[in-house]
């Protein structure tokens, strides 16, 4: 017995087994003592988040280093084995690998990153986590209208970027285009509603305007795209049942729902403000009851006079 015992201690396996334990055991501690002690510091929850992700990653990569290292005098006697396998394990683990794959892409080429407001394979919403193998999404959207979140988290796989679009509402550019549409009915005064519109458009929406004036600045610079307007633009068409002025603008890609609310307020306000010179046109319709019919048949089968 303690033959075997001395045999089993001496053993050079069983110590780099133990050694790898270790360098493992003390790889973890490693991590949460920086975790503890530098996530403390950081306020902003995205620069927790990139800690924490930076931390883990280090020690997955201390890890397998320290493995690699230990085993490293048998690691040419796999290399066959590695070979043979690796055909049968590609095939097997390829969406796995594609995943993989998207994440590198990811990384680096600049599709989006934690935080950005992106739709993803039909699923709308704020990028909360990138894995290597899925991308966390808190949805918004659905059943919920308006740029509100549904309380549903989605995992998409990364692989999807190698098979559909990415729209990114945040990315090198973090406003969009949006507009309203006013129908104002016949016999308004058009000039005064435009300049109602006009100004309130100018007063709520002139701070994102400059804003994006930079941000559009650098996207010309970068890619092959026209100069385009910033501004609000208002422009005015009539149809058979009303004229419709719309306001075009630019704004944050996470207020759109409380900039409409500002504008729409305001304007109906101004509009009611005007006594009946300026008014919003809507569309009625009454149904009404269909008169009962009276049909006779005579004996021949043929209708009554």
């Amino acid at each position: 017995m303690n033959q075997l015992t001395e045999k089993w201690l001496y053993d050079p396996t069983v110590g780099k087994i133990v050694a790898a334990v270790a360098a493992i055991v003390i790889a973890r501690v490693v991590a949460g003592v920086l975790l503890r002690t530098l996530a403390a510091r950081v306020k902003d929850s995205t620069g927790r988040y990139r800690v924490r992700k930076l931390i883990s990653f280090l020690t997955f990569f201390f890890a397998v280093f320290a493995i690699t290292v230990i085993f490293s005098d048998r690691l040419g006697g796999l290399t066959v084995a590695f070979g043979v396998a690796g055909a049968g394990i590609a095939f097997a683990l390829q969406e796995v690998i594609a995943s993989v794959a998207g994440w590198v892409a990811l990384m680096f080429g600049g599709f989006y990153k934690i935080g950005d407001r992106v739709q993803l394979g039909g699923i709308k919403g704020d990028v909360i986590d990138v894995g290597v193998l899925r991308t966390t999404v808190m949805e918004m959207g659905e059943w919920v209208k308006g740029d509100l979140y549904t309380g549903r988290i989605v995992r998409i796989a990364n692989s999807f970027v190698f098979k559909e679009p990415v729209f990114n509402y945040s990315g090198d550019f973090p406003f969009v285009w949006d507009e309203i549409v006013v129908p104002v009915k016949y016999g308004s005064d058009y000039k005064e509603a435009r300049a109602i519109i006009d100004r309130i458009g100018r007063e709520e929406l002139t701070a994102f305007a400059k804003k994006a004036r930079s941000s559009w600045e650098e996207m010309v610079k970068k890619f092959a795209i026209e100069n385009a307007q910033i501004e609000p633009m208002l422009t005015l068409m009539a149809n058979d049942n009303w004229v419709e002025l719309t306001l075009r603008y630019v704004v944050d890609h996470k207020r759109r729902r409380a900039t409409k609310d500002a504008l729409w307020s305001q304007i109906l306000a101004a509009f009611e403000a005007t006594e009946g010179r300026v008014g919003i046109a809507s569309m009625t319709v009454h149904l009404v009851e269909t008169p009962a019919i009276d049909v006779r048949l005579l004996g021949g089968g043929r209708p009554a006079p």
